[in-house]
């Protein structure tokens, strides 16, 4: 039986101004810059002021503006809001105390082809038919970004069937994936592991230690992966010194040689632009904020201008007229919104980052990672009155330029534990004492996690062997077994 009731209930909703704030809250100072662009184009009573002296967000209303009458005036008075207090030069862009008048270098942009561009241009040059180009250019489509190709031959052939209608047998495609595997870097085109380092050892030049690689590679890959290297001697009948030698030639290859073009090309492509500057100039520490790629917005004159004729003159006031000025007095208000948006995101970032700026100034003065003080997201929220998932969106994507390199302001935060003398201290301490010791061991007897933390705890720091192992993983180091080098 259906029964209709009342119920009374408070829920917390936000506003699509809030909302919008918070979006650009998350942005990073390039991504910003995009959105600005995009809005200069989505709402025509929004401009870019390009002179500070003259950018004004007033509208000029009538002096008769207040004379209305009747009921229908004063609620299009108050439709207006207010856009006459607006600075000539918005808040979040004070040019004088900001990073522009400083001379902050920005990592520059380069342009690079990538991966599969590259391996395309060396196909350009074989002297092939242009059928054979068309499926040598399909076989580099279907090699993934660490220079695998993953699909077999016979789908590769069932695939342009069924995309050409043409049926190109298997040896074909062969003699094509040869003509690639011959392309830099090399190893591309492999179907495994195994035939990716055989690859490149065929294009060293022939030492014996070369070739006991290759041989190695060839017939006790499985051996060689699970690090028997006892049972590879007897195999191969060779000493440890020859199959040191050839260990080290197989250290020196690359399991994913697409990886790292593809690497150098992301670090090109994606160009890291400071949100922060932070500059020390007698121990005294300057934060400013990166203003340099964003522009000041106004509301455009030409839209004022509308909005005061229509309630200046009362000839104007028609219909059709009122329609527009709804229209208009829409693109005004989503203009302001986005105005008061973007200055409470440069508020919201520069309090986020000098309250981080205060609690690791040590760092900030020495860039010693050792000096960083343990600092969780409620810690930042406390100093500056957000709320976490505030700070935890300020700090997303966010990058600060200091005297000692650009960090990701993620980078600040950690965990805290105490030492022996009821000292705190971060866990990035730990990890650094940890990466140190591994880096400084024996590889004939590398150090295992019971030993590490046998270490630390020399040092003072209680902490237990799961955790020992936790940052050991943390930090991507494998086990002690695995780490064995004779």
């Amino acid at each position: 039986m259906l029964r209709q009731e009342q119920k009374l209930q408070q829920r917390q909703t936000l506003s699509p101004q809030q909302i919008q704030a918070i979006r650009l809250i998350e942005l990073s100072e390039i991504e910003l810059e995009e959105q600005i662009k995009q809005e200069l184009i989505d709402n025509p009573a929004l401009e870019e002021a390009e002179d500070f002296a003259t950018a004004d967000n007033t509208a000029e209303t009538s002096p008769d503006a207040d004379e209305t009458a009747g009921g229908e005036e004063s609620a299009e008075e108050l439709l207006m809001g207010d856009y006459r207090n607006e600075d000539d030069m918005p808040a979040y862009l004070d040019r004088d105390s900001g990073s522009e008048n400083r001379p902050h270098d920005e990592i520059p942009f380069a342009g690079e082809t990538s991966f599969h561009e590259h391996l395309t241009e060396q196909l350009q040059l074989r002297d092939i038919s242009e059928d054979d180009r068309k499926i040598a250019e399909y076989i580099i489509g279907n090699i993934d970004d660490n220079g695998y190709l993953q699909r077999t031959l016979p789908a590769i052939a069932d695939d342009l069937l069924f995309q050409t209608g043409t049926e190109t047998p298997v040896e074909k495609l062969q003699e094509l994936l040869q003509i690639i595997q011959d392309f830099d870097p090399a190893g591309v085109g492999a179907s495994n592991l195994q035939e990716c380092l055989l690859l490149q050892l065929e294009r060293k030049r022939g030492t014996d230690a070369i070739r006991l690689a290759y041989d190695i590679i060839d017939k006790a890959f499985d051996a060689f992966g699970k690090r028997h290297y006892e049972k590879i001697a007897r195999q191969f009948g060779i000493g440890e010194d020859a199959l040191k030698a050839a260990i080290q030639e197989i250290a020196q290859l690359n399991p994913k040689p697409g990886s790292s073009w593809n690497d150098a090309f992301a670090e090109n492509m994606n160009r890291i632009s400071p949100d922060f500057f932070v500059d020390e100039n007698d121990g005294e520490l300057t934060l400013s904020l990166n203003n340099s790629h964003i522009p000041a917005l106004r509301i455009s004159r030409s839209y004022n201008e509308m909005l005061a004729d229509y309630t200046g003159n009362k000839a104007n006031r028609t219909n059709e007229r009122r329609d527009a000025l709804l229209f208009i007095k829409q693109k005004i208000d989503a203009a302001q919104s986005f105005i008061n948006a973007v200055q409470q995101r440069q508020q919201t970032l520069s309090a986020t980052m000098q309250a981080i700026l205060e609690r690791q100034r040590d760092f900030f003065l020495s860039g010693d990672e050792s000096r960083l003080r343990p600092m969780i997201l409620r810690d930042i929220a406390e100093r500056t009155g957000y709320d976490i998932s505030t700070i935890s969106r300020a700090t997303s994507n966010k990058y600060v330029q200091t005297a000692f390199g650009i960090y990701p302001l993620k980078y600040f935060f950690s965990e805290s534990m105490q030492n022996d003398a009821g000292d705190e201290f971060s866990t990035r301490e730990i990890k650094k004492i940890l990466k140190e010791s591994i880096e400084g061991e024996d590889k004939q007897s590398p150090l295992t996690d019971d030993r590490l933390c046998e270490l630390l705890r020399e040092k003072g720091y209680a902490i237990a062997r799961r955790t020992v192992a936790k940052y050991r993983e943390q930090l991507g180091i494998p086990v002690a077994r695995l780490r064995k080098f004779l």
